[in-house]
Parts: C-alpha cells; structure tokens; sequence
C-alpha cells in the first residue's frame, strides 16, 4: 500500500461512514476503479477505530451525561427520566446487530461482498430514503424516543449488515419512518454508532492478533488513522449542519446513481471478460 492509497481509503472511511451513503460501496468502488488489492484487516481496523475517535471526541459531553445517567436513580420527571434512559435505550437498540453479526459473520465476509448487490441495496435504500425524507411528517425530537422507537431503530441496524445498505442511512430512515425530525434522527444515527463502534473494535482487534508490520507498515496505518478520524470528525459537524436546514434529498439521488455507476462498471467488467 502506499501513502496515497493510505490517505485516499482513510478519507473515503471516514468521510462515508456517517454520510447515509455507504462506506462499503465507496471502498469497492474505488478498489474496482484503481485496481487495488485489498487493504488488508489490520488497515480497516485503524480507520475504523479513527471514526469512533471522532465519534468520542464530537459527542463527549452526550457521552458524558450518558455515562452519568447510568449510576444516577432515575429522575422521576418525564425530560430527565427520558435523557436518563437514552443510554439503556442505545444499549438495547445494540444488541439486535451485535448478535446477528456474530451469528452471520462468515457469511457476511464472503458471499455478501458482491458488486452486484452492494449497487441493488445502495439503489433500493437510497429510495427508501427519500420516500421516508419526504412523504412523512417528522414531529418527534430526540427526547421523545423511548424504548420501543430506539429498539425498532436498532433492528433496522440489522440491515446494514449487508453491504451497500449503510449504517447512517437506514438508521436515519428508519427515525425519520418513526416520525423523528432530520437533526434528532442524525444525532440518535451518531450516537447508536459508538456502542456499535466500541463492539466492531474489540471483535476485529481480536481478530488480528499477533499480525507483523514493518516500520512503513506502521507508518502507513497511522496516516489512515489521521485522516479517518479527521474526515470523519468534518463530517458529522457538517451532516448536522446541513440536516438543519435542507432535505436528505441529495443523498438518495447520490445513492441511487452510485448503484447505476456500480451495476454498469460490473457489465462493463463482465463483458470485456
């Protein structure tokens, strides 16, 4: 690997890895594009853990109070009960895609990893997007989430299990389906992202073990551990400032062209073969 190819996979982690456009097809995309080997488990796992630095970093006081709120008795008050519980609640809404990725994980390492179905789901969830963004009301706030809606949001988290669904994006068409406007919506997104982070970190870390680098193999994972982190961190300022102010329009459309530009690429590919 490179420095460039380093910086180029360490930004694209970072920048699409909270953008409800799918990391996975990005990475595919450009390793199809540039005609790179893989990257290696060990170059994923520093990216990986540079966006969930951005994550603690961006939301430590939320995180704080969460923390706080798991040793303190619950206020009897309905605002300060609901901020109180959000932690279980983000606890809870883990669990349903902690367990179906450790009971599938072979499964999703191999056979899930298909051009052709990361560009159907990026088509088919960006306009499930859209539809969710447009076509229903968003009256919720973030401090209106309870058990249930959070529950149902982190099934919905399952999906993303299949490459080419993203994340961010179901978990924020899922809100935005349960009435939840674009801002609270996004921040639940960020916030669900580090148990789940904190989950996917110690399982991949397990997994690479005693792996050997050299110096510039070192050299390497900490640029894509910088430049993850810093795009990353970029990128959720900005995902929340624009959510403020304009419709998720943009990223559905964004989906579903990526999706085009992948499905031809691959008939492009299978017929020059």
């Amino acid at each position: 690997m490179s420095l460039l190819q380093a910086a180029i996979l360490g930004c694209i982690q970072g920048v699409t890895e909270f953008l409800p456009i799918s990391s996975s097809a990005h990475l595919v995309l450009t390793s199809y594009v540039l005609g790179w080997e893989d990257q290696g488990l060990a170059f994923d796992i520093v990216a990986h853990l540079g966006t969930l630095l951005s994550l603690f970093v961006f939301f430590r006081q939320d995180l704080r109070q969460l923390v706080h709120g798991f040793f303190r008795p619950a206020p009897k008050d309905g605002e300060n009960r609901q901020r109180a519980e959000l932690g279980w609640i983000l606890l809870a809404a883990t669990l349903p895609v902690a367990a179906a990725g450790w009971l599938f994980e072979e499964q999703i390492a191999t056979s899930a990893r298909w051009p052709a179905l990361i560009a159907g789901t990026s088509i088919a969830f960006g306009v499930l997007l859209w539809w969710a963004d447009l076509r229903l009301p968003h009256r919720h706030d973030l401090i209106d989430l309870g058990w249930r809606t959070g529950v149902l949001i982190g099934l919905a988290q399952v999906l993303a299990l299949v490459p080419g669904v993203s994340r961010s994006g179901i978990t924020l068409t899922a809100a935005l389906a349960l009435g939840f406007g674009r801002e609270s919506s996004a921040r639940f997104s960020f916030l669900l992202a580090v148990p789940l982070g904190v989950v996917v970190a110690v399982k991949q870390l397990t997994n690479l073990g005693g792996t050997p680098f050299s110096g510039n193999g070192y050299f390497l994972l900490l640029v894509g551990f910088a430049v993850s982190a810093i795009s990353s961190y970029l990128t959720i300022g900005w995902l929340l400032s624009w959510v403020r102010r304009k419709s998720l329009t943009p990223f559905a459309v964004y989906r579903i062209v990526l999706g085009i530009v992948i499905l031809t690429l691959v008939a492009t590919g299978a017929r020059s073969g």
